[in-house]
């Protein structure tokens, strides 16, 4: 079997993995706050983390993958005061559309989508475990952890701890025993959403509810952990201390795997520079594989500047790809060989820490050899090879003749303008939230809105 090389944050080397159970990889990465449309820079996890999850399930019997919803948080809660609304119909809907827009980046759903209030009771039978281990105490109806109390806290970072304190930004509190003190625990009042719990009416702190949560989809210790580099610190060195102090020292992760930033044409994404890039507008102007390629040209770990050359380029690329798999479409793909030379090759960059750019590059050498060759066996191992590796990237997965064509039959063209109509005739109604579901709805299938004051029309992208 090919073996696969991580990068592990904790120890800043690239090792070779080996999973606790041969036949089974638990697996989890940190999934969005719901309370906004995901930008580009919330796409690269969801895209990075799904190559690796295709990965693993190419090379293990069985991949258990958890990403969260994070669908209780301060954030959340200002939202549902602002619109006068429960949290839960917020949640609900930017849930329904980061999956949505997820399935148009090709992101496979993993095998569990825990809520953080599906697990409250979980969350307060850690926080009690920490208390009773002496790593945590009450104060004025909080909970906190005693930094001090776990001694290697810090190792994921490395830093120091004025560094962690200055770098959390912690809040200064009378009834903490330790400035890095962090809480697990804190009351809500009547305007905030919350649960009973031994402590009073409170909800929880945003670290105890990843390690909660892994913890009951996974057990006391799971094989890798997933996400941004900026959760390096707080979040995950939190979720280290919590969770190994409530399991008697156990390891918590056996490798963890952070991602890159992603930059807009050079610079930080921020509201007030204006370049924060949503899924929704970018899927609305591009088919989703073209996205998908865009995020996965730089490797993982390094910072991706995010173009419109290299959309463009990506778009291309796709375009040589579907180009040659037309040219071969009355070709049967070959039952491919074990031993498969191209095909190992590409599998090769994967397994070496998620090699994508090197990986893009055998994809582009297999199909000038495909396109060069007047051999038919040839033909059809080449086109085989060629869309495996596109399955592990997550591309190459529609019709080369309509890819090509970018159009629409005739049904589904009737199907969407009763979908266009219909946006239109909720937004003349003034019930923008049906407007903005059917528009989501829309956008997820490929299709671009341009409106107008005449009304709306559509073209396909995808």
């Amino acid at each position: 079997m090919t073996e696969l090389y991580l990068h592990n944050t904790f120890s800043r080397q690239k090792e070779l993995f080996t999973p606790q159970d041969p036949q089974v990889v638990k697996y989890y990465v940190c999934g969005p706050t719901v309370y906004n449309h995901p930008h580009i820079g919330n796409a690269r996890p969801a895209v990075v983390f799904d190559v690796l999850y295709r990965v693993l399930q190419r090379l293990y019997a069985e991949v258990k993958f958890v990403r969260n919803f994070t669908d209780v948080d301060d954030k959340i809660n200002a939202a549902a005061l602002e619109q006068n609304i429960p949290i839960g119909e917020i949640t609900e809907r930017f849930i329904a559309i980061y999956q949505a827009e997820s399935d148009g980046l090709g992101v496979l759903r993993p095998t569990v989508e825990p809520r953080v209030t599906q697990h409250i009771p979980e969350i307060i039978a850690q926080i009690q475990a920490l208390i009773d281990a002496g790593n945590a105490y009450e104060a004025e109806g909080h909970v906190l952890f005693n930094v001090p109390s776990y001694k290697e806290y810090g190792a994921l970072s490395r830093r120091s701890m004025d560094d962690m304190i200055a770098g959390a930004r912690i809040d200064v509190a009378p009834y903490k025993r330790d400035a890095a003190d962090f809480v697990l625990w804190k009351p809500s009042n009547e305007t905030q959403p919350g649960w009973d719990s031994p402590w009073g009416f409170g909800r929880p702190g945003w670290h105890i509810e990843c390690s909660a949560m892994a913890e009951a989809h996974l057990g006391e210790t799971i094989d890798i952990h997933g996400g941004g580099n900026d959760l390096v610190f707080p979040h995950h060195e939190n979720e280290i201390a919590q969770a190994t102090c409530a399991h008697g020292g156990k390891q918590y992760a056996r490798y963890w795997v952070h991602n890159g930033m992603v930059q807009v044409e050079g610079r930080k994404m921020a509201k007030s520079v204006g370049n924060v890039l949503l899924i929704k507008d970018l899927l609305a102007a591009h088919h989703g594989e073209v996205l998908r390629l865009g995020l996965l040209a730089a490797h993982y770990r390094q910072p991706l500047d995010w173009t419109a050359d290299g959309l463009e380029q990506a778009h291309k690329a796709l375009d040589r790809f579907y180009s040659v798999l037309r040219d071969v479409a009355a070709v049967e793909p070959a039952a491919l060989a074990k031993d498969d030379a191209d095909l190992g090759r590409f599998v090769g960059a994967l397994c070496d820490d998620l090699n994508t750019p090197q990986a893009i590059a055998e994809l582009h050498a297999v199909a000038r050899a495909l396109g060069a060759t007047p051999d038919p066996a040839e033909q059809g191992r080449l086109k085989a090879v060629l869309l495996e590796a596109g399955s592990l990237l997550g591309v190459l997965q529609e019709d080369p003749g309509a890819w090509l064509a970018g159009g629409a039959d005739d049904d589904e063209g009737a199907r969407i303008d009763a979908m266009v109509a219909a946006r239109w005739a909720a937004r003349q109604a003034k019930d923008f939230a049906e407007a903005d579901r059917l528009r989501d709805a829309i956008v997820a299938e490929g299709i671009s809105l341009q409106d107008s004051p005449e009304g709306t029309t559509w073209k396909r992208v995808r």
